[in-house]
């Protein structure tokens, strides 16, 4: 089978298309064969050594497929069943893999492998950010840095959903526009706009209960200053690099602020947690409350030009790589 590997940390160039054995399952396991693979910001971490993996690996975190046998023991998977995954082991960028059965969830008649490759990952990073990190009601008003990319064109739709107000960033009037296509109510070109500034004049001075930030490091003290009083920064990224350096006295002199730095898996940590709150995502998308957009595809051998793309952010909506 066809496979990406990577024997040394690095930039893109450090991802090698390689022939490799088709695994067979052990107990537990289900062989897939992918039918779409999807591309996330956290597999460039693990490429660089940013997240540090033990070398040779397979990166990606997220695909979709069939299943094409079973190791002893499963049960709850039978050949042949449309399958996705969105939270590891690594090993997606392939055209088979092996997987614990229960890191797999069926997927629903009506709802397209490409659909849940590109999506699912993000989709659920979106649920438990709004719905768990913070409960968002109806009526509050939220910033969300990078409001057009892949995470942040659902999280807009989403929040619309339940009823919020949001408040977005973008780098290009571009990016803005597709932001607010996808129902985002304000959005601050960054580029040329002083954030909190900008979020206090929306805000008539309140600043908002809530701000999630994938950026990192660019956007940290900013973030903090569009805040209210006992306002909860949610930092889940780290597209500019991470934050590090931080005075726990800043929190208290700029109004008792507290910062979470969520991650997927302890939010997705069991499989009764990935069968329950997958159901919701899924209804989300069939529903039509989120509309996934594929904006990007690109072959497996191919796909460090797709890190170079998303390491740039010349990506906008999802991307999926085609084994």
């Amino acid at each position: 089978m066809k496979a990406i590997q990577v024997n040394e940390t690095g930039g893109p160039e450090v991802l090698k298309l390689v022939d490799l054995p088709t695994p067979t399952p052990g107990p537990g396991e289900v062989l897939m064969r992918h039918t779409a693979i999807g591309l996330n910001f956290i597999d460039t971490y693990h490429r660089s050594g940013l997240y540090a993996l033990p070398l040779p690996f397979t990166p990606g975190q997220e695909g979709a497929g069939v299943v094409e046998a079973v190791g002893e023991g499963v049960t709850r998977l039978s050949k042949g069943d449309r399958i996705a995954y969105a939270w590891g082991p690594v090993g997606a960028y392939a055209e088979y893999r092996t997987l614990p059965a229960d890191r797999a969830v069926k997927l629903p008649e009506g709802l397209d492998d490409r659909i849940a490759a590109a999506s699912l990952l993000k989709a659920c990073t979106v649920e438990y950010l709004v719905c768990r990190t913070h409960t968002v009601k109806k009526g509050e008003t939220v910033l969300w840095h990078a409001a057009a990319g892949g995470v942040g064109l659902l999280a807009v739709q989403w929040l619309k959903s339940i009823g919020a107000a949001v408040i977005g960033t973008a780098g290009s009037k571009e990016k803005a526009d597709l932001a607010r296509a996808h129902g985002c109510d304000h959005v601050i070109l960054y580029r040329e706009e002083d954030v909190p500034t900008r979020v206090k004049e929306i805000t008539n001075g309140k600043g908002v209960p809530v701000v999630y930030d994938s950026v990192g490091k660019d956007t940290f003290a900013a973030s903090l200053d569009c805040l209210q009083p006992r306002g909860l920064m949610v930092s889940f990224g780290n597209a500019s690099g991470p934050v590090t350096g931080v005075d726990l006295g800043i929190l208290a002199t700029k109004g008792s602020l507290y910062v979470t730095r969520p991650t997927l898996v302890h939010y997705y940590a069991t499989p009764e947690d990935r069968e329950r709150y997958c159901a919701q995502v899924f209804d989300k998308i069939l529903k039509g409350d989120l509309k996934v957009e594929i904006e990007q595809t690109f072959a497996l051998d191919n796909v460090a030009e797709a890190h170079r793309a998303l390491a740039a952010r010349k990506t906008t909506g999802c991307t999926i790589i085609e084994p």
